[in-house]
Order: structure tokens, then sequence, then C-alpha cells
């Protein structure tokens, strides 16, 4: 069997269209920039970034915007074997207006589905997943089938792989191998729930939409079962307050976390915006770090450079709080930044930032970087 992947991810891909203006509505933007896109294939990018194997399991439509998503991970030395192409819908497109420092509306084209919604269970390359140091799948996976069985799928494989692991320790902890992440990832417009009149199909409080409701309640409580279902196979959870309150009914930072612990997962990290990051471990160890200080340009592409660096420290083996404030830093950089995905740093601007230095200029280091 060939050598293991150190991350694989599973999730959303796009096309990102970002206004090469900010502070400009949308509809007075004249020029954009095309970018590869979508959560979890940028999770994958920021880690290969600095200097790990990884590949992303997602589908795109058969069109002109998939073909260039394949040739940006393969730029980006993402491995795309995974990556397949879906004849009836095509490769959604994402916009956004930029408002520095905290408004970043997006609108998001993937009605009435997309194809990284359409990855099945039997396409799995099961030995794969369950090889691989780090998993790591999304709450957005979890919204709609197939992709829901296919998530899950992934995740019992891993839980298998794991119970039958020899590095099993006593502790339940495992030295930087078997990480299964489950990304919180909350974005309720791609949810439905049953309305609560369900016998009035046409009902104008649901244009479009007959017989589900987009109540932010009802939608929480449709996704919180199936959560609940990916927590139990989870080795970390990763998400904001928002997230949180939707997996585990809970904003409070630190009931946050220790509901997260007590839904399965050995380590827990509660992202709290502009006052940093709470990570808190089964065996009671906790590490809180604040945020680092930057002119914050585009603060979208952030967690998911966050979650690269995070399966980075992870398996490096460092200490918790050595890889939350490594984790903060590179999502610092790529806040100040306008891209997303060609904007995840290298090892050495992070070691840069964390020195107290500046955010460099894209390409204006070297990527031979010491960790």
């Amino acid at each position: 069997m060939p050598e293991p992947y150190d991350v694989i991810t599973m999730g959303r891909i796009g096309v990102d269209l970002y206004p090469l203006r900010t502070g400009v509505p949308l509809a007075q933007v004249d020029t954009f920039g095309k970018f590869l896109g979508g959560s979890a294939t940028n999770v994958a990018v920021a880690a290969a970034r600095l200097g790990r194997r990884t590949a992303v399991i997602t589908r795109t439509g058969r069109d002109a915007f998939g073909d260039y998503l394949h040739h940006a991970l393969r730029e980006f030395e993402v491995d795309d074997r995974w990556v397949t192409p879906v004849d009836r819908w095509p490769t959604p497109v994402t916009f956004c207006e930029i408002f520095p420092p905290d408004d970043f509306p997006l609108y998001f084209y993937r009605q009435p589905t997309a194809p990284d919604l359409q990855i099945q269970p039997h396409e799995l390359d099961l030995d794969a997943i369950r090889a691989a140091r780090i998993f790591w799948m999304t709450g957005t996976g979890l919204c709609e089938e197939p992709s829901r069985a296919a998530t899950l799928t992934a995740l019992r494989a891993r839980g298998e792989a794991r119970a039958h692991s020899p590095e099993e320790r006593p502790s339940g902890r495992r030295p930087g191998t078997a990480i299964t992440v489950f990304d919180l990832d909350w974005r309720p417009m791609f949810w439905k729930a049953p309305a609560d009149d369900t016998e009035d199909p046409g009902n104008p409080d649901n244009p479009g939409n007959p017989g589900t409701s987009e109540d932010p309640q009802a939608l929480m409580a449709a996704a919180r079962p199936l959560y609940a279902r990916a927590l139990r196979h989870a080795t970390v959870a990763v998400g904001n307050l928002d997230e949180c309150e939707v997996a585990v009914g809970q904003r409070e930072p630190y009931a946050a976390a220790r509901a997260l612990l007590a839904a399965g997962p050995e380590l827990a990290v509660v992202k709290q915006g502009p006052k940093g990051v709470l990570a808190m471990h089964r065996d009671g160890t906790v590490a809180e770090v604040p945020p680092v200080p930057v002119e914050v340009v585009n603060g979208l592409g952030a967690g998911d450079a966050f979650g690269g660096a995070l399966c980075h420290g992870l398996l490096a083996g460092w200490d918790l709080e050595r890889v939350m404030r490594y984790a903060n830093a590179a999502g610092a950089i790529v806040a100040a930044r306008l891209a997303c995905s060609s904007a995840m740093p290298y090892a050495r601007e992070v070691v840069q930032v964390l020195g107290g230095g500046p955010v460099p200029t894209p390409g204006t280091l070297p990527p031979e970087a010491a960790l």
C-alpha cells in the first residue's frame, strides 16, 4: 500500500470570486479575482503549504471551472485523485463582499445542490481514509444525502481502524496518528428542516422550499443529532461559538469545550474570534491563547489556515499551547491578505509572525523553511 497521507480532507470545493476592491458593495464591484475555494479544500492547501502530504475528497461539475480547480489543486501540491466530476450540477461559485475588519458577507451559488454534496459512500477509498494520519471532515458534509452517508461511512471506517490500532495507548492519546477532526463548520443556508405545517407545501412563508423551514432553531435542531453521531467518531472537534451551540447547545467557551469532550472527542478547540482560542484536552490540559494582532483585509480564509496549521502541529507532536499559537499565527497571516487558498502561509512566514515580525507580503519569503 502507498505511504499514508498526512492529511485527507473531505468536503466543499468551488471557485471563489473575490472583489479586487475592498469596502465596496457587490453591486458596484467591476473586477474580481478567481481563486480555489471551499473550506475542506483550503485546509488541505494550508497543510500542504506547511510541508504535509495532503489530498481532498470532493466533487466538481464537469465543466471549465472544474478543470480550473484540478489545475489549482495540482499547483498547490494537493492530490486530486479523489476529485471526481458530476454531470448534472455545475461547479459552485461563491462571491463575497469585503468590509474590513469584520464584515465579509458570502453569496453561495450552490442551489439546488452542489457536486461536493454528491459524494457516494461506495466511491470512497476506505483503505486510504483509514490509513491517513489525519482525516478532516466538516459539518456541511452532513447537510444532505448522499454526502451525509458518505461522511458517516468514512467516520465509521476511521473508528474501526482506531479501535484495532496497535498504537492505541491506555490514556487514549496517540502519537500523532489516527486523528479524526470534525470541523463543526455551520452553514445554515445549506440545511433544511421540516416545516411546522408540512400539510401546506405551498405555504408562502417558505417560497421555493415547500415543506421545509428556514427557522434557525429548526435548522439547528435538525443538525444536532447528526453532529452528535459525527462527534462520537471524532478525536478532535474544532468550531467557533456559533458552531459549538449547534453541536452541543453551549456558547460559553469552557462549557462548550467540556460538552464537546463529553460527546466523544479527546480535544476540543473553541475559536473565540477577537478573544483568541481555547483548547481543552480530555487529559486535563488547557491552553487559551490570544489572537495575533494584524490589520485585517479579508477574514474569510483565516479559519482554514488555522485548520491546516492545527493539523501540522498535531502531526508534529507539539504541546497544546504551541499548536494553538502556531495555528493562530497562520490564521492571522491569511486574514491580512485578500485571497484564501493562495494566501495560505509557508512555515517560515508563520515563524516570522510568531517572532513578532510583520506579516510578509506573499512571495517575499522562500517556501523552504524551518518549522
